[in-house]
């Protein structure tokens, strides 16, 4: 398990959850595996990349075309997995809290014939919450993200009182990191940590930067934001003080 760990880049809870079942494999990861382990035979190399991807033939994004991007189909793969995503983000709503008319604003850098797109998958995606038995959402949003939501003031107030319904639902934490958090760093990036369902738990991180996102699997990467994800919370208000925050800037 160790051997195909490093091959991987990956820590071995994933390597374990995959000879179990409880998760599917990544094509590219397929792809390092049977490179690995020498299989030449082009008939048995595409019928194990058949049935790699007959695992998530059902899930939904699978019919949403080639404008979905393979990252974002990662990340959709991740999220959909995941009993427990902690994400934190330092000038946008993130995703999972966003109204229809905020994504609206943040999607319309992108060509026009993929917006709707983009805002039909991000609206689908936030079905996860009414998921309370089984999906868990831990949000830390720094300040300034708050004060540059952009469009009308009907916009940023509806953006601000879903925020605060949101964060109501049992399944669902939000803090507010305050300018004058004491930080060990000083700039952090936005994160995603993505907690997949299975035994053992595994974690993930997820880093999106202009041009797509990017996986870290490996155990001191995902240790290090960890790390920072504690330094986070703990910096940041209180649930019911972020509550509040966001409750004055309306």
């Amino acid at each position: 398990m160790q051997e195909v760990a490093e091959v991987l880049e990956c820590g071995q809870p994933k390597v374990s959850q995959i000879e179990n079942g409880k998760r599917g494999i990544r094509p590219l990861d397929l792809t390092v595996l049977l490179k690995h382990y020498g299989v030449e035979d082009e008939r048995q190399c595409a019928s194990l990349r058949r049935l790699a991807k007959e695992i998530h033939k059902v899930d939904w994004w699978s019919n949403q075309g080639p404008l979905l991007r393979e990252d974002l189909r990662d990340l959709l793969t991740l999220e959909a997995d995941s009993e427990l995503v902690r994400t934190y983000e330092s000038m946008l709503i993130p995703g999972l809290l966003q109204t229809e008319r905020y994504m609206r604003q943040t999607f319309a850098v992108y060509p026009a014939e993929s917006v709707e797109l983009h805002v039909e998958t991000r609206m689908k995606r936030k079905e996860l919450l009414d998921n309370q038995a089984d999906f868990c959402l831990r949000a830390v949003i720094d300040v300034p993200a708050l004060h540059r939501i952009g469009g009308s003031r009907d916009v940023v107030r509806d953006q601000l009182e879903h925020l605060q319904r949101e964060a109501d639902r049992p399944n669902v934490k939000v803090q507010v990191l305050p300018l004058d958090a004491a930080l060990p760093q000083d700039q952090l990036p936005p994160f995603t940590i993505f907690r997949q369902r299975g035994e053992p738990p595994a974690d993930i991180v997820w880093l999106e930067h202009i041009t797509g996102g990017s996986l870290l699997e490996q155990r001191q990467d995902v240790l290090r934001y960890s790390t920072a994800w504690d330094e986070l919370t703990a910096a940041a208000l209180s649930p019911a003080a972020s509550q509040q925050y966001i409750r004055d800037l309306l």
